[in-house]
């Protein structure tokens, strides 16, 4: 037998060394997502599960059940036919009994389970409200009166004093009713009242506490003491249902669905991601780890299956492949009608290189880890895509925004971008700004370190990028011989900005990370050479170091141009600087200019920690800092949605999120809301960006870049294990 003692100190110095060297065991968790089963039927009212996965819903136009409904791919509600004496039924309700369902009809409580024995007569033609107790006992009630029925006999009548019946519950032992001023509990043969109030609407309870809502926010009673609190500071204060499954409270409204988390907070459920409607009518348990959701639009399924972050790596790898490579780009799927996945196409962007550029370096990073020869062939065909943004265009060491067949500029976006190729047949975008350039160094410097038998064609890209950047002068020169609107490096236009406005600070950190990642794979001196050029006799360093704090909007005796781009914070400039950061910090001429790159790095990560985003702490990691968020960062993984849909999402006017006045951030939030609760965000967006409306379903992102790069630079860099179960 093993010593406790010994086991205990050996669990507890793991648990020390993981916290001091910031490694996230990769152990299973709740991954929640959506089934979907639309329905145009009206007066959805009820919803109940069986133990055979039945799961049937009551309308106005009578018993529904679901059909061929899956993950992204919803179903619908279809009139029940199984059992062909259904159309004689009228039925008031449905619940589940014993994982059985239950029905309740104008004449009596019954099932088609137990062989259909199971059927014991009300006495109330009105009745509409039942739930099951002991020994095949049913508490009825229409409203009025109350009847405790079992098979033939009426073992009991009684009504609530002066109030209507709305719901009622088996709970703790007991039958427990909810009328719209009380909540009662039957005591042998007496109703006692347990809490008063008004516009009571639902009710459920756990062991201690009764959940009971209102119109404006619900009562938290306790059972014990019999005090109520009132809760106002939750998502939506128009509670229509309230239902425990397995222990967790939840509460369907007027606008989406939320429950009760063990620290007082609130997950929250809006839009179509969740629920084909928002007007919540009904919850109740689904089969195994899952809720059913009822709205006046359909049905959900939510579902809660144990993963980790490697198998959720695996689903928006399949995610990836199947529907989002163009060409062996990195590509969104547009054109989606209410989400139907079957409608779209592969969009061309304005970023199809910075896109792919971050999704190639997660499988750098994979292959790194894991050597699989997949990993290498989807690296392959996005450096086949990469590599032709150079020799599609006319300019040597130019790279093009994007390629298309010809004959297609019209429906393209930025159509007066787009030019004819010289090579027949293909047309190319042209303006490729500097986020699309750092993106590729970035990529093109991991592949030359981390993939040795694409490393001659990365350093060849790397060499002919910066060539040309070089030999213009510091620009990105065109095909009309003009620099683009962003590709300029130039000391006379980065130092033309005030020392406070970001982009002085930002394309000081770029250049100086392509210029250094250049002569690191090249080893020549004419990249070394103009990157202490810059430093030192133009202050590139003295910018690049410059603090977050001091970084604004620009002085009134500024230009329009510094003006406007300092109106706000930039998250696109965040994402800029950190994906330099690879080269800013990796390839860094010496340890003294190394440590100064890691300062300005954590100075940054600092001003960033609020958003929580989980490819910033993660770039962070790779400096060697034992203080970044990793925690933050796995919660960001962790609770990024399976369904990357753009659906339309609301939550600005929740109740339970304090809000800030307008800011030079924009940080619209005191604490940032989870992904799975706002609209899908790529890491240049602002996370503080709560609301989606316009567009509903109509295109679906990639994981490549926005969720696949996090998590495999976080298992390179060893602040993310393997899976472990």
């Amino acid at each position: 037998m093993k010593n406790p003692m010994r086991v205990l100190f050996f669990l507890f110095f793991l648990n020390t060394w993981s916290v001091l060297g910031q490694v996230h065991a990769d152990k299973p968790f709740w991954q929640d997502y959506a089934i979907k089963y639309y329905s145009d039927a009206p007066a959805l009212s009820s919803v109940a599960a069986d133990r055979n996965g039945t799961i049937q819903v009551l309308s106005g136009n009578g018993l529904l059940h679901t059909y061929d409904g899956r993950f992204l791919y919803p179903g619908t509600l279809v009139p029940e036919k199984r059992y062909r004496t259904v159309q004689t039924w009228k039925l008031a309700a449905i619940t589940a009994y014993e994982n059985q369902l239950i029905y309740l009809s104008d004449k009596a409580v019954f099932s088609q389970a137990w062989a259909g024995k199971v059927y014991a007569e009300h006495q109330l033609p009105g009745a509409r409200v039942v739930a099951g107790g002991k020994d095949f006992t049913f508490l009825v009630s229409d409203g009025s009166a109350l009847h405790l029925v079992k098979g033939p006999n009426v073992l009991w009548k009684g009504q609530l004093p002066a109030d209507e019946v709305r719901q009622i519950r088996f709970r703790n032992g007991s039958f427990w009713v909810l009328g719209k001023k009380g909540l009662y509990i039957l005591s042998g043969e007496k109703l006692i009242r347990i809490a008063s109030g008004e516009g009571f609407t639902a009710f459920d309870l756990t062991a201690k506490t009764a959940y009971v809502g209102t119109a404006n926010g619900y009562l938290a009673v306790d059972l014990a003491t019999k005090k109520a609190t009132l809760q106002q500071k939750v998502p939506v204060t128009d509670i229509t249902a309230v239902a425990v499954v397995d222990g967790k409270a939840w509460f369907g409204t007027s606008d989406g669905a939320f429950s009760l988390r063990a620290d007082g907070k609130y997950d929250y459920y809006n839009g179509e991601r969740w629920l084909p409607g928002n007007q919540v009518t009904a919850i109740a348990p689904g089969n195994g780890k899952s809720v059913l959701i009822l709205t006046t639009a359909g049905l959900t399924e939510l579902t809660f299956k144990q993963m980790t972050l490697h198998e959720k790596a695996q689903f928006f790898d399949q995610q990836v492949r199947s529907r989002h490579i163009r060409n062996g780009f990195n590509a969104s799927l547009d054109g989606l009608q209410k989400g139907n996945l079957g409608m779209g196409y592969l969009a061309d962007s304005d970023n199809d290189g910075l896109w792919t550029s971050m999704y190639l370096a997660g499988e750098i990073f994979r292959y790194a880890v894991t050597k699989e020869q997949d990993a290498l062939q989807n690296c392959t065909e996005s450096l086949d895509a990469m590599e032709r943004l150079y020799t599609i265009h006319p300019v040597p060491g130019f790279p093009a925004r994007s390629f298309e067949r010809s004959g297609y500029i019209s429906q393209l976006g930025d159509p007066e971008r787009w030019q004819h190729a010289q090579q027949a047949g293909w047309d190319y975008k042209a303006t490729t700004s500097s986020d699309e350039v750092i993106g590729h160094i970035f990529a093109f410097g991991a592949m030359a370190e981390l993939v040795p038998s694409l490393k001659t064609r990365a350093v060849t890209l790397i060499d002919t990028l910066m060539s040309h950047i070089l030999e213009h002068d510091m620009y990105l020169v065109d095909f009309d011989g003009k620099p683009t609107m962003w590709g300029k490096w130039n000391p006379e236009y980065v130092n033309g900005f005030p020392k406070n406005v970001g982009d002085r600070k930002l394309n000081s950190s770029n250049i100086t990370a392509m210029l250094q990642t250049a002569y690191h794979f090249t080893k020549k001196e004419k990249y070394k050479k103009k990157a202490l050029e810059l430093m030192e006799k133009h202050g590139y360093l003295e910018n690049l170091m410059r603090p977050m704090k001091e970084i604004g909007q620009a002085p009134e005796d500024a230009d329009d141009h510094a003006k406007h781009m300092s109106e706000g914070w930039n998250h696109s400039d965040d994402e800029m600087y950190f994906v330099g950061y690879w080269g800013l910090f990796r390839y860094a001429f010496n340890d003294a200019l190394k440590a100064k790159y890691k300062q300005s790095i954590l100075d940054h990560w600092q001003a960033e920690r609020p958003e929580k985003d989980g490819a910033w702490n993660i770039f962070t990691a790779l400096t060697g800092t034992k203080t970044f968020d990793l925690a933050e960062a796995v919660w960001y993984l962790q609770e990024y949605p399976l369904d990357l849909i753009d659906w339309n999402i609301s939550n600005s006017h929740r109740k339970d999120v304090e809000k800030l006045p307008a800011n030079f951030r924009n940080q619209t939030l005191k604490e940032v809301l989870p992904p799975d609760e706002t609209p899908i965000h790529r890491h240049n967006a602002n996370l503080f960006s709560i609301d989606r409306k316009g567009g509903n379903g109509v295109s679906e992102h990639s994981a490549g870049d926005i969720w696949l790069l996090p998590y495999w630079m976080g298992r390179y860099l060893g602040v993310i294990s393997a899976p472990t179960r």
